[in-house]
C-alpha cells in the first residue's frame, strides 16, 4: 500500500511539472508585431550610424539625463535626433517605441518585409520613394553642402561653378537623392558611393575623392572629429537645382499603410512639429549629445 502511495505520488509530481511550462505558454507577452498590430508599439527601422540623425551607443546614458533606446535584437542602444522625434511621435500617440538597426541599402525592403512599420532614418522624400512608399509632411529641413579637404584648393570655393575645369572626383552616399546632383557639378568626374556617410567622409580624408556631397547637419557633425575637412555652403544662386527632394526630410511607411501615416502625422501636427525652429533646435541638441565615436 505504501508502495502504491508513493508510485501516486511521483506521478502527480511529475504531471505538476510538466504542467508549469504549458501553463507559462499561457501567459507569454505579445510580439512586437502582435502589439504593433494593436497600435500599442511604434516600430521604426533606422540606421543607427547616421549622427546626428541616429547612432548607437553601448549605454542607454546620454550627457543630458535623457535615455537612449534600446536596438531591438541587441544589447547597444541607439538615440539621436530621429530617436527623439520617434519618441516624441510615440509618447503623443500613447505607444512603446521599439527601434530597429537596419543597414540603408535594404531599409526599404526590410519595411516592406514588416520587419518594422515606419522608416525614420534622415530620408529624404524623392519621387522614385514616393512610388513604393507613403510619406508624412517634413520631420525635418536640412541644407545640402559640399565637404572638402582642409588645406585644400578646393577649400576656397564659393559655388559649383567654382570647381569648372578643376576635373574635381565626387562621392556621396549609396541610395540617396545626392547621386543624381553629383552631375550638377561642373567637370567632375564620378567617384566611388559608400554605403555610409563616415566612409564618405573617410574617401575625402584619404584623397581618394575631392569633394563629398552631404547634408549640413551631418557634415557639422563629422567635424567634430575629422578636423582635416571643412564645409562648403554654396551661395543660393550657385549652387544645386532641383535639391528639394534632398532638403525635405519625411517619415515613411509602407505604401498601403496610409492609417499609420495619417496618424503619425496627427501626432507631428498636435506637438506643432512643423515649426522648423524647433526642429534646428533640436538637431542642435542632437549634434552637442553625439559621442566622439560617432
Amino acid at each position: 500500500m505504501k508502495m502504491r502511495m508513493k508510485k501516486m505520488l511521483c506521478m502527480a509530481l511529475a504531471m505538476g511539472v510538466m504542467a508549469m511550462p504549458l501553463s507559462g505558454c499561457g501567459s507569454k507577452s505579445k510580439s512586437g508585431k502582435e502589439a504593433a498590430a494593436e497600435g500599442k508599439v511604434l516600430r521604426v527601422g533606422m540606421e543607427c550610424a547616421y549622427a546626428p540623425f541616429n547612432w548607437t551607443q553601448v549605454t542607454e546614458d546620454v550627457p543630458d539625463g535623457s535615455k537612449a533606446v534600446p536596438i531591438y535584437g541587441s544589447s547597444d542602444y541607439a538615440y539621436g535626433y530621429d530617436v527623439m522625434v520617434a519618441q516624441k511621435l510615440a509618447d503623443q500617440m500613447g505607444m512603446s517605441l521599439e527601434i530597429h538597426k537596419v543597414e540603408w541599402d535594404s531599409i526599404g525592403l526590410s519595411l516592406d518585409a514588416n520587419e518594422y512599420d515606419c522608416i525614420i532614418a534622415g530620408m529624404g522624400r524623392t519621387a522614385e520613394r514616393e512610388a513604393s512608399y507613403s510619406f508624412t509632411e517634413p520631420y525635418y529641413y536640412r541644407d545640402n553642402c559640399l565637404v572638402v579637404k582642409k588645406g585644400s584648393e578646393y577649400e576656397s570655393a564659393k559655388g559649383l561653378s567654382d570647381f569648372k575645369g578643376k576635373n574635381v572626383t565626387v562621392t556621396t552616399q549609396l541610395g540617396t537623392g545626392w547621386v543624381p546632383l553629383l552631375e550638377q557639378i561642373p567637370d567632375a568626374n564620378l567617384g566611388a558611393n559608400y554605403e555610409t556617410t563616415a566612409e564618405v567622409f573617410m574617401a575625402i580624408s584619404n584623397g581618394v575623392a575631392d569633394v563629398a556631397l552631404i547634408d549640413l547637419p551631418t557634415a557639422e557633425s563629422a567635424l567634430l572629429t575629422n578636423t582635416d575637412l571643412t564645409i562648403i555652403v554654396p551661395d543660393e544662386n550657385d549652387a544645386f537645382e532641383g535639391d528639394k527632394e534632398m532638403t525635405n526630410v519625411c517619415i515613411a511607411t509602407r505604401k498601403d499603410d496610409t492609417a499609420l501615416r495619417d496618424k503619425i502625422q496627427k501626432a507631428m501636427d498636435d506637438i506643432g512639429w512643423n515649426d522648423k525652429a524647433k526642429m534646428d533646435e533640436l538637431m542642435g541638441k542632437a549634434v552637442e549629445l553625439q559621442p566622439a565615436a560617432n
